[in-house]
């Protein structure tokens, strides 16, 4: 049965008033979140690269106002002027935010003194014994921990370790008096980025979050949901950062399984694409995975590291990551051995040989030449004489470690004719793989970007 509400006296109902609280009476917490609800709370982000850039585009089109902190100052000058230097964000996006007065890209890290969340975003690469180098993150913290202050949101989305947000950041942040979870906020949620990807992009794209408390996580969950249609939440910061690794240890894993694969397939005549094909057709327990050249990119070659890398100062060794890592960072060499193989069946040597290659970011439709295993297909062919020129309509220089830049050749069939070989290194979709094939005196395909032309003969597969 209905409860009814009592009577007065006077036979009339009390007239019940609630009592906004003042700004001022807020909790640090609850004062975040009203100006990230009214939209007046300021966003830094520290590091526009691949993943900052998008995240503060998205951000301000809901009407955020961003700071952008960058050290390179061609890349703010660049940002100021309403362009972009990332695939995935056009020049008018950042055109119409900078217009709006919505971002301002600075390389002033005082700019920290007046925003209310700071997201880290800079590079965690691996130095030469592929050990964790953190510094970039220990730089950006340092220069947060200089100007924090109370109600203030921190995140890190940065791919590190395990253990990164409480070992480094927490300690820092704390050292200035202020109380975790109470006068500021931490969290930990990782970049989820594919450039190139034409279906998933920041805004949709589950995003993982981590809080060092309670009160951080609920913080962080509100921030992202401004912006992101999924936002998952988890136990702890830790758990996050394991979650970015398990994503890439899984296709590291995987790919070097499938590249192992591929150099069994040789040995036995077999052609690997058959059967990966064949295999895929099974509706449950099997999902495929390609080989190709070798791992390219920012994650998949160097996050599972991070994991081996912690894994040893607990004395425990990452056997399936290690071997995965070892397999394919040797592809580029075994593309290199079929390039030589190639040129052997018609009596060529690769020294002095002209050889082509076909693009050179590390994945296809992308500029990105981070970590792309073309610089080493490159590098190993020239140590051995031979003659490379490269062809990429995204790629129009290559700064080489160990030599003269390279610059950008263009696709001709003067080109193609006079190659003694063509190797199809990043399969972009401008490139016509049925003219290559039919151009040049023979094509090595890294890719199966051949796989629907005709005159296969002088194609050789990985």
């Amino acid at each position: 049965m209905p409860v009814k509400k009592a009577k007065s006296a006077s036979g009339h109902r009390p007239k019940v008033t609630s009592k906004i609280p003042k700004i001022e009476d807020m909790s640090h917490g609850e004062q975040l979140r009203k100006k990230i609800e009214d939209r007046s709370a300021i966003i830094a982000v520290i590091g526009m690269g691949y993943v900052g850039l998008p995240l503060a585009v998205e951000f301000g089109r809901v009407g955020f106002k961003m700071v952008g902190i960058d050290i390179l100052d061609k890349k703010v000058k660049t940002l100021n002027a309403g362009k972009s230097d990332v695939d995935d964000i056009k020049d008018y996006e950042v055109k119409e935010l900078v217009d709006l007065k919505r971002l301002h890209a600075t390389s002033d890290f005082t700019q920290l003194k007046k925003a209310d969340v700071a997201i880290i975003c800079v590079p965690t690469p691996l130095n030469k014994t592929k050990d964790p180098d953190v510094s970039f993150i220990l730089a950006a913290v340092t220069e947060v921990a200089k100007y924090l202050h109370k109600g203030m949101l921190i995140v890190l989305e940065s791919t590190t370790y395990p253990g990164t947000t409480d070992e480094l950041l927490r300690e820092k942040l704390e050292a200035t008096g202020l109380k975790l979870g109470v006068d500021f906020f931490l969290a930990f949620s990782p970049e989820r980025v594919d450039p190139g990807n034409p279906k998933f992009q920041t805004r949709n794209t589950p995003k993982i979050v981590g809080g060092t408390t309670p009160a951080c996580l609920k913080v962080a969950k509100y921030f992202y949901e401004q912006v992101i249609i999924q936002v998952v939440p988890v136990s702890s910061t830790q758990t996050a950062e394991m979650v970015k690794l398990l994503e890439n240890t899984f296709r590291s894993v995987n790919i070097g399984l499938v590249n192992e694969v591929a150099l069994m397939c040789d040995r036995l005549g077999i052609d690997v694409w058959e059967v990966i094909d064949a295999a895929a057709s099974k509706p449950f327990g099997f999902m495929p995975f390609y080989p190709g050249p070798g791992l390219g990119g920012h994650c998949i070659p160097i996050d599972p590291h991070y994991l081996s890398w912690k894994l040893k100062s607990l004395n425990y060794y990452a056997r399936f990551i290690e071997l995965a890592g070892d397999i394919n960072s040797h592809m580029p060499e075994y593309v290199v051995d079929k390039i030589t193989k190639a040129l052997n069946t018609r009596r060529k040597s690769v020294n002095a040989a002209d050889i082509i290659i076909l693009g050179v970011a590390y994945k296809r439709d992308i500029s990105d030449l981070r970590e792309s295993p073309a610089l080493d297909v490159i590098r190993l062919l020239q140590e051995k004489g031979a003659k490379v020129k490269y062809c990429d309509p995204y790629v129009s220089i290559i700064r080489m470690d160990n030599g003269p830049d390279l610059r950008a050749t263009p696709l001709t069939e003067q080109l193609i004719k006079k190659a003694d070989c063509v190797a199809i290194i990043t399969d972009h979709s401008s490139f016509n793989y049925q003219w290559v094939v039919d151009k040049a005196q023979m094509v090595v395909d890294t890719r199966n970007a051949t796989k629907n032309v005709t005159g296969k003969k002088k194609v050789f597969k990985l």
